[in-house]
């Protein structure tokens, strides 16, 4: 099983970033559609388990089940090859920092991998609640308690818990770019997935489905405060985990930037290339 040197994932995450961004319009919104889809099911297979296990027999255990669970929806979108914009935040902040695109194309790639995962999402929302998964206890107050808690964060906490999420998302994305094999990428995925869900980060994606159920089941909760106390500093946190602390410190080190800022200084060898910095 051959694994990439972070030099060659760098190369492969600025020309998905860049490939994405030029994404015909229609088709940027089906895989992003798709994307939110999964991640919604990742997250509905989460709750189906999670909700139904007393919490006095296993405690704190429940969030690791959970967050074993939960994986399964980035795995459909890395293996099938959706467009899932907490990841696109990632590969196109490389693909801009390695001269590969435009600020113009990253903006419309993360506005329609963002508007699709909404679109994804929200109909397996509908899904379940049609379909009567979510409509019964103990999986109603779950759900609705936990739209309650995801609204009622302040605006710094869930700025802070979507960095940690999407910092831990997008090295599932780059750990899975790494491998050439499916197993790998399953292994590269799981971790970090499961480690950002066990510990209670804020994924923007996985709250159109957790959110938007939550305010269908009847959960206290209004659609401004699913946008403007959830979203809006989840997304931000969300950009600067992925799009700070792996794409651009990547890009840094063993990119182009570490060539521009450090050039002339001293050279060193990085996976036998040598770089200037």
């Amino acid at each position: 099983m051959a694994v990439l040197k972070p030099a060659e994932v760098l190369e492969s995450c600025g020309n998905v970033g860049a490939m994405r961004a030029r994404t015909g319009f229609l088709k940027t919104l089906m895989l992003a559609f798709l994307a939110g889809a999964y991640i919604a099911f990742g997250a509905l297979l989460m709750v189906t388990v999670v909700a139904g296990l007393p919490q006095e027999s296993f405690g704190t255990l429940t969030k690791f089940i959970g967050g074993a669970l939960f994986p399964i929806g980035l795995i459909l979108v890395i293996l099938g090859g959706a467009d899932l914009f907490t990841g696109d935040v990632m590969y196109n902040t490389v693909g801009l920092l390695e001269s590969k695109m435009s600020v113009n194309e990253l903006w419309r790639n993360w506005f329609l991998a963002y508007a699709g995962n909404f679109l994804g999402a929200i109909f397996v929302v509908y899904l379940a609640m049609s379909s009567g998964f979510l409509s019964t206890e103990p999986w109603l107050s779950w759900i609705q308690k936990t739209a309650v808690t995801k609204t009622s964060l302040t605006f710094e906490q869930a700025f802070w818990r979507g960095v940690g999420c999407n910092w831990l998302v997008c090295l599932a994305c780059w750990l899975a770019m790494a491998s050439d094999h499916a197993a790998g990428k399953v292994l590269g995925i799981w971790l970090p997935i499961m480690a950002f869900v066990t510990m209670g980060f804020e994924h923007s994606i996985a709250n159109m489905f957790f959110i938007p159920a939550g305010i269908w089941a009847g959960a206290p909760v209004t659609w401004n405060q699913f946008w403007l106390d959830n979203q809006l500093p989840v997304v931000l946190g969300n950009i600067v985990g992925g799009g700070l602390f792996v794409g651009a410190i990547y890009a840094f080190c063993y990119g182009n930037l570490s060539r521009l800022f450090l050039k002339d200084r001293f050279s060193y060898k990085i996976n036998e290339h040598t770089v200037k910095r």
